[in-house]
């Protein structure tokens, strides 16, 4: 399974999460490649923390040199923000293939609203949770990028589908 052994991680830490992006529209049901796996969690120190620690467990490291003690803090990604303009914070497979993971450096929206709304799969036995459609949609709406037009309007049919 596509990065399986990372949500098996991440949920054996408890970390509060839930994916987003192209894993969550491909989840969704719309086939279409993906080279990342973009994921929104609650940003408390202690959640940082055990996502930290989860990835380092399914070997992933920070794409840039930072310290766990460093990561967890809230400042850091102000400064990730205003300094470099990140968006997400990445972590890169220690060893090849080299698969990243971004992790939205803000809350696109209100991470209570998105773990109560979430949609839970479950693949090779393991619950994964997943933007829901209606979330998605917001935030693809805002990137004005390309893809995340094409992905609205299949998103749109699949909740169209679904709701008949």
């Amino acid at each position: 399974m596509f990065y399986g052994e990372v949500f098996k991680a991440l949920n054996k830490a408890r970390v509060k999460y839930v994916v987003a992006g192209g894993v969550a529209v491909v989840l969704h049901g719309y086939q279409r490649f993906t080279k990342d796996l973009d994921i929104i969690v609650a940003l408390n120190k202690s959640n940082l923390a055990r996502l930290f620690d989860a990835l380092d467990k399914a070997g992933y490291a920070p794409k840039v040199t930072v310290s766990k003690e460093e990561f967890v803090k809230k400042e850091h990604f102000k400064k990730c923000k205003g300094e470099k303009g990140m968006v997400v914070f990445s972590f890169v497979q220690k060893k090849p293939p080299f698969d990243l993971i971004d992790m939205f450096i803000e809350e696109p929206l209100p991470f209570a609203q998105l773990e109560r709304d979430k949609k839970k799969v479950r693949i090779d036995k393991v619950t994964i949770p997943v933007v829901s459609i209606r979330h998605l949609l917001k935030i693809k709406g805002s990137s004005g990028r390309g893809k995340d037009n094409d992905d609205i309007v299949q998103l749109r049919a699949i909740a169209k589908i679904k709701k008949s």
